[in-house]
């Protein structure tokens, strides 16, 4: 199994939330939100004229990943448990600073153009999920249903122009 990116990080969930709010502000953002309920948190900012929206699913505090040992499979005491499953959240928030930062760094050098590297992450005016969000079924059934054209086609007789 790989190890989650800060897995050991004792930076704060707020200091991450905090981080990630400065950084989109440094980068031109007009607005922003943190939002959380049991099973996930977002974050929400204005760019450019268009809504930013990053879900991000919270780890399940009940889960056997939090409860017990990963190597001995023992029962953990309460504290310990919950010592793990915020740990996990943590590790969860740094890595979201991160994809952002990285994100909005592309940006800036010229790698990449705000609107493709946000796309997915674009909530539409007018609606409450993001373009990822909308088209990710279709993709995945057009993905199972249709074969992938070749990145190099076929050269007949070594001539590439056919």
């Amino acid at each position: 199994m790989t190890r989650c990116y800060a897995a050991d990080t004792s930076v704060p969930m707020d200091r991450s939330i905090s981080e990630i709010r400065t950084t989109v502000r440094r980068y031109g953002a007009t607005e922003f939100a943190h939002m959380e309920s049991d099973d996930q948190a977002a974050i929400t900012f204005t760019m450019k004229g268009r809504r930013i929206l990053f879900r991000l699913a919270m780890p399940d505090r009940k889960s056997r990943e939090f409860t017990h040992t990963e190597a001995k499979r023992q029962a953990r005491s309460a504290t310990a448990a919950e010592a793990a499953w915020e740990q996990a959240c943590r590790s969860r928030w740094r890595a979201l600073a991160l994809v952002i930062k990285a994100k909005l760094e592309a940006v800036e050098v010229g790698i990449v153009v705000f609107e493709d590297e946000f796309l997915a992450n674009t909530v539409p005016p007018g609606a409450s999920v993001t373009f990822g969000e909308t088209v990710r079924e279709s993709m995945r059934i057009a993905h199972e249903t249709r074969e992938l054209t070749p990145l190099l086609p076929h050269i007949r007789g070594g001539d590439p122009r056919g």
